[in-house]
């Protein structure tokens, strides 16, 4: 059962007064691995400068290194890159993701599973904190923001993540609840306004609550105390069936209190993990036997590489012998998984020669 904190912020995540939530929850864990996931505005132009403003903020404001984690296409990335990606989300305990398309993050993120991700770092006592465009991919369903309100769509949902779901809590989430941009107009329920947010309840299957999350605002969720506490500017809001209960900033509650809150009863299964498999040589036998954990081994070789680098400790053990895996598999044959292991290596940034004799390396 998770037993982390899942954080929703309305907006404002780099603003004074989500800066003190920031500092609370990074104060809670013993050893901080924050990372930040790119997803949400990988389709923009300005990436590199998005993620340094994020990493100057955690830098200046948290005194905390974040860790940039990119991941920006599906499509176009190898199974290596997916399972690397996926494995570094497992491995933190701070994982943060902010503005940008929520249904562009989920034409990434459905593929991997990453609610699978997310919830390994809640079970074991991480925080989720997720803001703007990530938050409203954590419901069973997602709206669309941008072909909605800006090319102009009928209003229809998007099949979100459900991390809430996964945790006891069906919903859907807006963040930006409040916004009020438009002036003259209703930009509120993150732009969508009232009316057509109205047309979007009506379309929920199994009448789930949505949960508006005003702006600069945060809404945690505490699994092992079983509480979920509001800090802010705004409030937040639960609206079923025409009624609306407001949850004022300040105020804490106890989750059994929660609409449509049960307790899970099953722990969700993910993707087989590697649990024994830990030295280059038995990894690079998960990658000969071909079978589900292969890629995952692969990814694995990957980070050992990557610090084995940063550590210079066995660093050229390691390539060496990845790269007589990859001769043997050239030999036998097997050319794919030898692109594969190709692959690992490029990705720890090396790089690769192949001659008559054999294969020279060396670091780009």
């Amino acid at each position: 059962m998770a037993k982390g904190k899942l954080v929703i912020m309305g907006s404002g995540e780099t603003a004074p007064g989500m800066t003190k939530v920031h500092r609370e929850l990074l104060s809670g864990l013993d050893e901080v691995r924050a990372v930040n996931l790119d997803t949400p505005y990988g389709f923009q132009l300005n990436v590199p400068q998005m993620t340094q403003k994020l990493v100057d903020y955690f830098k200046v404001s948290l005194q905390t290194d974040l860790k940039p984690l990119s991941f920006i296409n599906y499509e176009k990335s190898s199974g290596v890159e997916r399972e690397l990606f996926r494995q570094s989300v497992r491995e933190a305990n701070y994982v943060f993701a902010g503005p940008g398309s929520p249904s562009y993050a989920l034409a990434q993120w459905k593929g991997l599973d990453l609610q699978e991700d997310l919830l390994h770092v809640l079970d074991n006592g991480g925080v989720v904190c997720f803001s703007s465009a990530a938050a409203l991919t954590l419901g069973a369903f997602t709206a669309p923001i941008y072909e909605i309100y800006k090319a102009g769509a009928n209003p229809y949902w998007l099949e979100g993540l459900n991390l809430m779901g996964l945790l006891g809590i069906n919903c859907a989430v807006i963040p930006h609840f409040n916004n009020a941009e438009g002036q003259d107009y209703d930009t509120s329920c993150c732009y969508l306004g009232l009316e057509r947010l109205g047309c979007l309840e009506e379309m929920i299957p199994d009448g789930s609550p949505i949960l508006g999350i005003d702006e600069h605002t945060a809404m945690t969720i505490d699994f092992e105390n079983q509480t979920m506490s509001i800090t802010g500017k705004g409030n937040a809001y639960r609206r079923l069936n025409d009624e609306v209960q407001t949850l004022i900033s300040g105020s804490e509650t106890f989750l059994e209190n929660e609409i449509h809150y049960q307790t899970p009863t099953t722990k969700h299964q993910g993707k087989i993990k590697i649990e024994t498999a830990t030295t280059p040589l038995e990894l690079a036998a998960l990658v000969e036997k071909d079978n589900e954990n292969a890629i995952m081994a692969m990814s694995k070789l990957v980070s050992l590489a990557n610090l084995a680098q940063e550590k210079q400790d066995d660093f050229n053990y390691l390539v060496e012998n990845i790269i007589q895996l990859r001769n043997r598999f050239k030999i036998e044959g097997n050319y794919d998984e030898a692109d594969n292991l190709r692959d690992v290596l490029t990705e720890s940034k090396i790089k690769i020669v192949d001659h008559a004799s054999g294969s020279n390396w060396s670091i780009r």
